[in-house]
Formats: structure tokens, C-alpha cells, sequence
């Protein structure tokens, strides 16, 4: 269902049950690329973002009539249908709405040492980046770099760009587009992040980027995707794999890091290496990285 005003649209969009937006709350909320930038509290997710080169304010609540959302969209100026439509769209694939989780819950059935996490986190569908190239320029950002460092960067390159919508005295800032992070001058995005090496990568990456296109890249063979990824400036194995589970929602593959191990250490109750994480993940299949992600949101 959508309600059009001038200014203002609101969405119901549906989800696939089991879902639970508290959960899905709770993840925003303690999500440390985007804290401060978004608010997920009280029942109410509220973010910026862009859609068909317009920036939108969304405020997100459950739906009342079965799995979903509710969504309200403002803009300062006239919210066309293509934009809502968008970013509609946009807020389906950040909180994974369509995800069925049957099958994973079913293959967790078996795992005795992981069935508590899925009890506690039933009906949690992954949050993702809102956009994928957000996710690619965090990666980069975030590189051998302290959090409040690269939280930093990234702030100051959200309020360069001056993607904003404002609302109860509050202002509230959109992750740029990759068009208009390719449109910077160079020099001045290293003076924005404060890292040259880092402003080339993005830099580079936003103008490939914006010769991609999204939907191919959810949907085309994993290995042919990562190894567009693994060609951008600055995305390395781990990154390439972030991006592919946290921004498009490829959930085939598990990445070995330290944060990934000490998760399954936690869960299993005994020291995981890289090659018991992979016997580990097996069972699960295409839902490897559900599993993954389910094992890190459990901490």
C-alpha cells in the first residue's frame, strides 16, 4: 500500500515470516559504522538516504497487519513515485524483508551448539549496509584505522556532499551516492578523509562503481561478482567478502577472520580455526554466511 502527499509517501512493505523488527533494531543499534547516523529505538528506525538521486528521511515501524514495516518518507521538496518507489526498495533490501529463513532454521535444527543463538535471535533477518557502495567505502575507510577514526572520515564525507534532510531540529545526513563521490576533486576528498591514499581508493572506486549495476551484482554467479569487487582500488579478500555478505546479501561464503573465530569459539565452547569454521559452515550450504552473521550478532 503506498499514500502519496506532495512531500511525503508512506509504504507497507511486507516481510517474509518469521520476522521480527526489535531485532532488527537492535542490530542498527549497535552497528558502529553507522552510529550517530541513524536512530533505531522505541520501535522506530529513523535514517536518511538516497534514492533516484533524491535524499529521503525514513522512519520505519512495524507493520500492524502481519510481518512488515510501515514507512514514512519525507523530503524537503516534492517526493516524486520514482524516488519512493526506490528507496521502498531500498529499505526491503537493507533489512533483508524477503529473506526466507526456513531453510537455515531448519539446517539449524541439527546443530545443537548453535540452535540457542537461532532461539535468540529467531526471526532476525540481516541488516545490511543501506547501499552496497556504502559498504565498499567503509571497507576502505575502515582499513587498518581506528573505529572512531574512520567513523570520523566518514562523517566528514557525508556532510561534504551536504545529502540532507531536516526535521524537528535535527538534521539528517545521506551516505553519498558513488556518482557523487566520483564528482569530488580528488585533492579535496583527501583533505575531507584526511588519508590521500584512502581518497584515491575511494576516489577510483566510486567511478568504477558507478558503472555497475546493482541488481547484477545481487544475482550474478558468486565468483564473477567477487571478482569485480577484488578490482575496485583499495578491496582486498576480507572487504570483498564483507561487501559481498553485508551489501548485497551473498550468503555462500564465510570469511576466516579473528572477530569470525572468536565468535565460533564463543558459540561452540571450544578454540575454532579457520579450518574447523569451514567443516562448520558446510552443513549450511548457500546459508553459510546467515550462519556467520548469526554467530557475530549473537556477541
Amino acid at each position: 500500500m503506498t499514500t502519496v502527499q506532495e512531500h511525503a509517501t508512506v509504504l507497507t512493505l511486507p516481510a517474509t515470516a518469521p520476522f521480527d523488527f526489535d531485532a532488527s533494531l537492535a542490530f542498527v543499534h549497535g552497528f558502529a559504522p553507522t552510529r550517530g547516523e541513524q536512530e533505531a529505538g522505541d520501535g522506530r528506525l529513523v535514517a536518511a538516504m538516497r534514492a533516484a538521486g533524491a535524499t529521503v528521511l525514513a522512519s520505519v515501524t512495524a507493520a500492524t497487519d502481519g510481518p512488515g514495516v510501515q514507512v514514512s518518507l519525507r523530503a524537503d521538496g516534492p517526493l516524486g513515485a520514482d524516488a519512493a518507489s526506490a528507496a521502498g526498495a531500498r529499505i526491503a533490501f537493507w533489512l533483508s524483508l524477503d529473506d526466507d529463513l526456513a531453510p537455515f532454521y531448519e539446517i539449524a535444527r541439527q546443530d545443537a551448539a548453535f540452535r540457542p543463538v537461532v532461539e535468540r535471535l529467531h526471526g532476525y533477518h540481516q541488516v545490511k549496509f543501506a547501499s552496497p557502495w556504502e559498504n565498499v567505502a567503509w571497507a576502505i575507510l575502515a582499513q587498518r584505522t581506528p573505529m572512531p577514526v574512520a567513523q570520523r572520515a566518514k562523517r566528514a564525507l557525508v556532510e561534504h556532499v551536504g545529502n540532507a534532510v531536516d526535521e524537528d531540529g535535527r538534521t539528517w545526513w545521506a551516505f553519498p551516492d558513488a556518482g557523487q563521490v566520483a564528482g569530488l576533486d580528488r585533492a579535496v576528498l583527501a583533505g575531507v578523509v584526511g588519508n590521500e591514499r584512502k581518497a584515491g581508493f575511494l576516489h577510483e572506486s566510486a567511478q568504477r562503481w558507478t558503472t555497475f549495476d546493482e541488481d547484477l551484482l545481487r544475482t550474478a554467479p558468486h565468483g564473477t561478482v567477487r571478482d569485480l569487487l577484488l578490482g575496485l582500488p583499495g578491496i582486498g579478500p576480507w572487504s570483498a567478502s564483507f561487501v559481498m555478505i553485508r551489501g548485497l546479501g551473498r550468503m555462500e561464503s564465510v570469511s576466516a577472520d579473528r572477530e569470525m573465530l572468536r565468535a565460533a569459539t564463543r558459540v561452540y565452547g571450544h578454540p575454532v580455526d579457520e579450518a574447523e569454521l569451514a567443516q562448520l559452515a558446510e552443513p549450511y550450504g548457500t546459508w553459510a554466511g546467515y550462519w556467520a552473521h548469526y554467530l557475530r550478532a549473537s556477541s
